[in-house]
Formats: C-alpha cells, sequence, structure tokens
C-alpha cells in the first residue's frame, strides 16, 4: 500500500517510520528524536508554543529550519526575558530575515512571555499545568493507525486548554495549535502503528515522571 494509504514510509535503514518528514534529514532526525517524548522543561515548552504560533498557515519543516534564528531572536525563550521586551525590540525582530516576520505572531510571544510567568505564579510552572491536562486511557483511540490520526487535527482536551489559555490572556494559542503542541511534547503519542518509533516513544513516556 502506498503512504498515502498507509500513513508509513520507509527509510534508507530499512526502518518504518510515520511518513510526514519524507526522509528529509533534519525531519527525519526531528521525528525520530523529539516528536513525541515528553518534555518538562518550562522553557522548552514555551519555545514549542510560541512556533507553532508562528507555524500557522506555514509548514512545521519551515519553522524547524529557522529555529535556531527563534531560538537566537528571543533569547533562547527564556520568558522572563521576552516579557521585557518592548517596542523597539518588535521593529528589531521585524527586521530579521532569520526568523517569520510577522508582526502580530511576534508581539503575540512578548504577550505570552508574560502570561507564561502569571501562569507559573499561579500553577508552578509551565510543566505542571500543560502535564495535568494530559489525556486519559479513555479520551484516546484504541488504535492509531493512519486514518484515525487524520481526525485528531483537534480534540475535546486541546479544545479546553486552548479556551483556558485564551481566558488567561494568551493568544495564538486555538484548538489545533494546541494539539500539535501536545503532539511534540510528549502528552500524547501520535506515532502512527507501525512507526519504528511508536514502541520506544511509549516506553520512554512511561518512564518519565509527570511534574507532582
Amino acid at each position: 500500500m502506498s503512504e498515502e494509504k498507509t500513513g508509513l514510509i520507509e527509510g534508507a535503514d530499512g526502518k518504518t517510520r510515520c511518513f510526514w518528514h519524507a526522509n528529509l534529514p533534519d525531519y527525519l532526525a526531528y521525528h525520530d528524536n523529539e516528536w513525541g517524548r515528553p518534555v518538562v522543561d518550562d522553557k522548552r515548552l514555551f519555545e514549542k508554543l510560541c512556533l507553532e504560533g508562528f507555524q500557522s498557515g506555514l509548514s512545521w519543516l519551515t519553522i524547524l529550519r529557522k529555529r535556531e534564528n527563534f531560538r537566537e531572536a528571543f533569547a533562547g525563550f527564556d520568558f522572563e526575558q521576552v516579557a521585557r521586551f518592548t517596542e523597539e525590540d518588535v521593529e528589531r525582530l521585524l527586521g530579521n530575515a532569520g526568523i517569520v516576520r510577522h508582526g502580530g505572531k511576534i508581539r503575540s510571544t512578548i504577550n505570552n512571555a508574560r502570561r507564561a510567568i502569571e501562569l507559573c505564579e499561579q500553577e508552578g510552572s509551565l510543566a505542571r499545568y500543560f502535564w495535568r491536562h494530559e489525556p486519559g486511557l479513555e479520551e484516546r483511540p484504541e488504535k492509531l493507525d493512519y486514518a484515525t490520526l487524520r481526525t485528531l487535527g483537534k480534540t475535546e482536551v486541546s479544545t479546553r486548554v486552548s479556551k483556558d489559555l485564551k481566558k488567561r490572556g494568551w493568544t495564538f494559542v486555538g484548538p489545533t495549535t494546541v494539539y500539535a503542541f501536545m503532539q511534540a511534547m510528549g502528552l500524547v503519542n501520535d506515532h502512527i502503528e507501525g512507526c519504528a518509533m511508536r514502541t520506544e516513544v511509549e516506553a520512554e513516556r512511561q518512564r518519565f515522571r509527570r511534574p507532582a
């Protein structure tokens, strides 16, 4: 069966994986080493949520290939520092050809850094907040094949988290953006059945110590 039917693709190493990385070296490394593996570091969580916002209307590969530029431009996504950015910083970033020069998304990142500080004060950390929204088994499909994955652009959980974040003043955090964040940060394992990474990622999720 074709990859369009199965959602799987064979790599040069003979392993079968989710097809979306298209065997491009940088995308393949992201698929194997990052996507779906649980993250507890607040800076990485903040970074990913911001970059998912920048991705809106673009491909993740575009953002991935600019990620180091984004990190340099946004102080390593240290939200304590980004929260202090001013309009001068916005103008500086609008002139930075290494990132996505979108005024609304740049200002959203600065706004969300301020909201992240507030969320940490209220919840203890970003990790504690996001991981308490990890879907339970009853909220996940019994079998994750490609056809099922295609229906999961957003879920009840991502919609609930999106609404809560928006109430707290966050922007560019729609349900689809939040679900993509959950997939990448390991709150769900969306490597489909037959992907060589699925079992490995699930084992890592099982060993992972959730924030108290």
